[in-house]
């Protein structure tokens, strides 16, 4: 038998946020490596352009509205996903906002519970959801499963004027640790992704900035921003059997910034 451990054929991954940016470049990856595919967003026109988009390569695509901070619709987003594609075998949690960054001292109060919500409740309400469901099904004689949460270089960084934002992203690392210890023994694997400085609709003013490009970007080995498809190969390696032993790790995908 030839091998073949990138192959996604049977598998369905879901993604939050999975409408756009780096979560659309996981999304369309594991698409084209043979997985089926549901999509979390909470704008039902990008929602609906990414399930055309996806569906293009073949497989099926179940696009839902959710809103990650809300955490019934979670839940019961997660139940509509089980009983429209059959099981999940690979969640990333991908959705997040960010604010414009202020000093530390004059972030509101209000800007913070809502990075709060989104950033990190809305990965502790999916990813209890899907813990749930791989759970039941390891019980069942069905173990495995891949968990990915996207952090952020903010996570290991000094985030000047982003402390919220970094909070959230920090936060993740040891929530993923914990998960994995606990769910190793039904076959479920926990891991983070730590983007670096990435050309998304989120970082559209810094893109657009020369002083920006000139004083950050410079300093990237790679000399650029990463994209969105940058980040399809991890999902593919995560999502499928050829990580397999790799679980409770941070992965750094930034160009080699955090090192320069």
């Amino acid at each position: 038998m030839p091998f073949k451990p990138f192959d996604l054929t049977g598998k369905v991954c879901l993604v939050t946020g999975g409408n756009g940016g780096i979560g659309l470049g996981m999304v369309e990856a594991m698409a084209q490596a043979g997985a089926d595919i549901v999509i979390w967003g909470s704008n039902p026109d990008k929602n609906a352009a990414a399930k055309e988009r996806v569906g293009k390569t073949g497989v099926k695509v179940f696009a839902q509205r959710v809103d990650v901070s809300d955490e019934a619709a979670v839940d019961q987003g997660f139940a509509d996903a089980i009983s429209a594609m059959g099981r999940v075998d690979t969640v990333i949690a991908n959705a997040g906002i960010g604010i414009k960054g202020k000093p530390f001292t004059e972030i509101p109060t209000e800007d913070y519970r809502k990075i709060l919500s989104v950033n990190l409740d809305g990965v502790f309400f999916t990813f209890r959801a899907a813990c749930r469901h791989m759970v039941e099904r390891a019980k069942s004689g069905d173990p495995g499963g891949s968990l990915v949460a996207i952090s952020s270089l903010s996570a290991i960084d000094g985030a000047a004027r982003n402390e919220h934002y970094a909070a959230t992203k920090g936060a993740l690392l040891p929530l993923i640790k914990a998960i994995a210890v606990e769910h190793a023994r039904y076959g479920v694997r926990a891991n983070s992704v730590l983007p670096g400085w990435i050309a998304t609709e989120m970082t559209q003013k810094s893109q657009d900035s020369d002083v920006f490009n000139e004083k950050v970007i410079s300093r990237v080995p790679l000399r650029r921003w990463g994209e969105p498809a940058d980040f399809g190969g991890i999902a593919v390696y995560l999502a499928s059997d050829a990580s397999r032993f790799h679980t409770g790790d941070q992965i750094l995908i930034d160009g080699g910034y955090a090192v320069f």
